[in-house]
Order: structure tokens, then sequence, then C-alpha cells
């Protein structure tokens, strides 16, 4: 880990296109402003881990959604010839 001190409207550069500014600082608290492209994802750690997990229990082979969906086109598949019935 890289520890930098920075003073209000210093920057880091990271990488060719990533620039985070110290915006103020309020006691213990620390603003930020991060510009980046739009190409790539920038979240509050909280943020991020929620949406790891979703992601995660999305692409779970258990989720109930997923089953429901194979029963539902199950029901739809043409008992005589194997192909799909129009909804």
């Amino acid at each position: 880990m890289l520890i930098l001190t920075r003073h209000v409207g210093e920057n880091v550069i990271v990488g060719d296109d990533i620039v985070i500014s110290v915006v103020e600082v309020r006691g213990e608290a620390v603003r930020i402003g991060i510009e980046a492209p739009r190409s790539l994802s920038v979240h509050r750690e909280e943020v991020w881990l929620e949406l790891k997990r979703a992601n995660a229990q999305a692409a779970s082979s258990e989720d109930a959604a997923i089953g429901s969906v194979v029963d539902e086109l199950r029901r739809r598949r043409d008992p005589g010839g194997g192909k799909p019935r129009k909804p």
C-alpha cells in the first residue's frame, strides 16, 4: 500500500487517466474527488461489497429465480415435437 500526504487542492495521479483530488478536510473526514473514465467503475467500499454479494447471489445455481425460469420453459415445451410453444 502506498501512503501519501496531500493537502487540499493537491492531486494523486493513477495510471494515465485517473486523478484523485483532496477537496476538503474536516476533522478526521477527508473529501476526495475522483476523475476517471466512464468505463471504469468507482464505488465506496461498502457499495462495492454489496454489489459483489448481490452478483454472487444472482450467479448462484441455487437461486430460486433460475429454477422458476427453467420450470416455465418446460411448461411451454410442446410434448409432441419438442418445439417451444408461443406464449
